[in-house]
């Protein structure tokens, strides 16, 4: 390609991240960089997700931080979503409830299954339990909800 602009870095980035080639992801990302391409929240959404299927919890800090102070973006629910993937995959489920409580905007739903499934896979009911009355007060007519709550 003769021409890259930011929506073939962005599908790039993306691609890569979401098929476990998550390094490629972010070495594509610095190249994108030191082409003098700026990245937008699409560029941290693939960012983000490459972090969330590797597993560097401090990368994936660093990168949200990155793109809130040095690139001026403001995150989206998106953005807030891998961050509440990543934590719990490191087995940092209150940081995760922490990070859930600061966002500026309400978790969804996707987010408070997620809550709720890490807290699941870590055996922690405490935390569980506070995760199923936020998804409940989000989603007060979905059964499944309860479901999570039991061993699989």
């Amino acid at each position: 390609m003769k021409t890259k602009d930011l929506i073939s870095w962005n599908t790039l980035i993306g691609g890569l991240a979401m098929h476990g080639r998550g390094v490629d992801a972010l070495n594509l990302f610095i190249r994108m960089k030191n082409a003098g391409q700026k990245p937008d929240g699409i560029t941290f959404l693939g960012i983000l997700c490459a972090c969330t299927h590797m597993g560097p919890v401090e990368d994936g800090l660093a990168y949200f931080q990155s793109m809130v102070h040095d690139n001026s973006i403001v995150p989206q629910i998106e953005h807030y979503g891998c961050m509440v993937d990543l934590l719990p995959r490191a087995g940092r489920l209150e940081q995760a409830m922490d990070f859930v409580s600061k966002m500026p905007m309400e978790p969804d739903v996707v987010i408070g299954a997620g809550l709720l499934g890490a807290c699941r896979t870590h055996k922690n009911v405490e935390l569980a339990e506070v995760a199923l009355q936020r998804l409940i007060k989000l989603e007060p007519k979905n059964p499944a909800n309860y479901g999570k709550m039991w061993p699989g």
